[in-house]
């Protein structure tokens, strides 16, 4: 039974919505925290540590766990672990380089193949076209190679502080807007979903 008295609820796709971003963000603010406050070997033993709770979390809210914040999670952990072991920085600054040139490539050689692997990944959150799945996929595998040299541009050129957070002022409203410039073709290419079985 519902309180009337209790503010609205926010609907359960806008939450859901709202709870992957959180998930998401989280670790990158838990980041660029410790790094302010510390340096960039402890914000990196934080940044591994946010990253298996946010992907133990998405599990146990959601039941399913997507795939591109597990394969993250799992450099974070490897390239996070070399520098600390190493303690060398280096590794954790080229892992977000490493990560989005194995997602573009990923996507090429499934556009080189036929086959559109974004529809895997995102199929059970929108229908669209094959036309629709193609374009989309042909303009996240390049918005992957941007977002990799975007990376090796900064921490090359700027301070680990900067780096750090660039991270989450830079990268994540860019690839926020980048989604949200998709909402035209997403819904140009929408189709209905296929009726379930009888």
């Amino acid at each position: 039974m519902t309180d009337d008295t209790q503010s609205p609820q926010i609907p359960q796709t806008d939450a859901a919505v709202w709870r992957r971003l959180g998930l998401e963000a989280g670790p990158l603010v838990v980041f660029f925290v410790a790094n302010q406050i510390w340096e960039i070997f402890t914000a990196t033993a934080l940044f591994m540590g946010a990253m298996i709770i946010a992907v133990a979390a998405s599990w146990r809210l959601e039941r399913r766990v997507p795939i591109m914040p597990v394969v993250s999670c799992a450099f974070v952990v490897l390239f996070g672990g070399l520098t600390l072991a190493l303690e060398n920085d280096l590794f954790i600054k080229l892992k977000p380089t490493i990560v989005n040139l194995l997602f573009a490539a990923i996507l090429f050689v499934g556009l080189a193949s036929r086959k559109t692997y974004l529809k895997l990944v995102l199929g059970a959150v929108m229908h669209l076209t094959d036309r629709g799945w193609t374009v989309l996929t042909w303009r996240w595998a390049f918005f992957f190679i941007v977002l990799a040299i975007l990376n090796e541009i900064v921490w090359r050129s700027f301070s680990t502080d900067f780096w750090a957070g660039f991270k989450l002022f830079g990268i994540m409203p860019l690839t926020l807007m980048f989604a949200a410039a998709q909402m035209p073709l997403i819904l140009k290419e929408q189709v209905e979903p296929p009726k379930p079985a009888e």
